[in-house]
């Protein structure tokens, strides 16, 4: 899968027991059309979860920041839970293998470039 977007919520970094790090991003990608009817440009926005692993988790922690555009490779995970109430939900995460950051160097706050494009070892 490759996606270009803007992020939507600023990361949240965590360590399983193992030590491995964790990223969790959404992230909005747009598409625009005109209604054949109307005339009208129809601008529909699509959220995708995208998780970060191990070393790249941390560089996605440090540099990717809410409204920030990026640029990820990665592949589709599907899985199941059971939520609260007992009712079974799907869910569709990106698991990210590559990560560059877009926009200019004023978009960072002030902060170190990361290195782009990051690849995430081979499991």
């Amino acid at each position: 899968v490759i996606l270009l977007g803007n992020v939507g919520r600023d990361p949240e970094v965590r360590y399983l027991p193992s030590g491995v790090a964790v990223c969790d991003v959404s992230l909005a990608t747009s598409t625009r059309r005109k209604d054949r009817n109307t005339g009208e440009t129809i601008e529909e926005t699509q959220w995708h979860r995208l998780k970060f692993i191990d070393r790249l988790a941390e560089i996605a922690g440090e540099y990717v920041k809410k409204g920030r555009p990026i640029y990820v490779e990665g592949r589709i995970q599907y899985g199941k839970y059971t939520d609260r109430s007992g009712v079974e939900k799907s869910t569709v995460d990106i698991v990210v293998s590559e990560l560059q950051l877009l926009g200019s160097r004023d978009d960072q706050g002030g902060q170190a470039p990361a290195p782009a494009p990051a690849r995430a070892p081979a499991p």
